[in-house]
């Protein structure tokens, strides 16, 4: 091989390292934006004096589920964020699956709301602040779909702010 053809895979590798880290700053950009349509969902909840998460669900750059806690005012302790949002994008895409789709959470799905995303197939679950008391973390083995990836600590901070600032209201 002459230096060339070195030179010309170089480059070619160096374009392909740069369209990758545009494609992660764009879908960081994007987890941002989502994020926050799911913080004023949580700031609905916190309202109607609920636990304040919120939720929305992605498809193709268009949000088809929006939700956020309604566990006092249905009476129901599975009226989560995540089910509620999970219920209104299968009624928008007709289906119960919801593949190439993304979750936008701020906290921690649940064992149960985890267990509900695995059997709905959903892509991804992007999540702001850990929840170390009842997150699907805290129990063993696998819980989402196998090909479902999570991304969490997307802004983190605000996320949590709103669940401390809840929580130290009711004490």
């Amino acid at each position: 091989m002459d230096i060339f053809h070195h030179i010309w895979i170089f480059l070619v590798k160096l374009l392909n390292s740069q369209s990758l880290m545009e494609k992660a700053r764009n879908q960081a950009e994007q987890d941002k934006k989502y994020m926050q349509m799911a913080i004023s969902e949580a700031q609905k909840a916190l309202k109607e004096q609920e636990v304040p998460i919120g939720a929305v669900i992605v498809s193709g750059g268009q949000v088809v589920g929006r939700g956020h806690n309604l566990v006092e005012t249905l009476c129901d302790a599975t009226a989560h964020a995540e089910m509620q949002c999970i219920t209104a994008a299968a009624s928008t895409l007709g289906g119960k699956y919801l593949k190439g789709c993304t979750l936008y959470v701020t906290v921690e799905p649940c064992i149960m709301c985890a267990g509900a995303l695995a059997w709905s197939q959903i892509d991804r679950v992007v999540y702001g602040a850990d929840d170390p008391k009842r997150g699907y973390t805290t129990v063993e083995g696998r819980v989402f779909h196998p090909k479902t990836k999570v991304e969490k600590g997307v802004l983190r901070e605000e996320c949590e702010a709103l669940m401390k600032d809840f929580f130290t209201k009711l004490r």
